[in-house]
């Protein structure tokens, strides 16, 4: 599912308009990055959590000729999935 049949999902469940789905979509998204850019934890009971973590340094491999290399230290985004996604995804 790509961003416009997730709108689409979303004015169709919601009774919503298009182009009200569009800008419910922009803010959740936009307040979610917000969050996490503070380094806050964003969790919606029952759907999942997304947090941000450290990944440390590495050394890594190039595939295409094998040699050595060096992977920079950086943030990344974590997502938990809930009990009832994980419920309903499991079936």
């Amino acid at each position: 599912m790509n961003k416009a049949e997730l709108i689409d999902a979303i004015a169709s469940k919601s009774g919503l308009s298009k182009a009200d789905s569009k800008r419910a979509l922009d803010g959740f998204t936009a307040a979610i990055s917000g969050a996490l850019k503070k380094g806050d934890r964003v969790s919606l009971v029952g759907f999942g959590s997304w947090s941000v973590t450290k990944r440390s340094a590495r050394t890594g491999r190039n595939p295409q000729t094998g040699k050595e290399i060096k992977i920079a230290a950086k943030k990344v985004v974590k997502f938990k999935a809930g009990a009832e996604l994980s419920a309903v995804v499991g079936k």
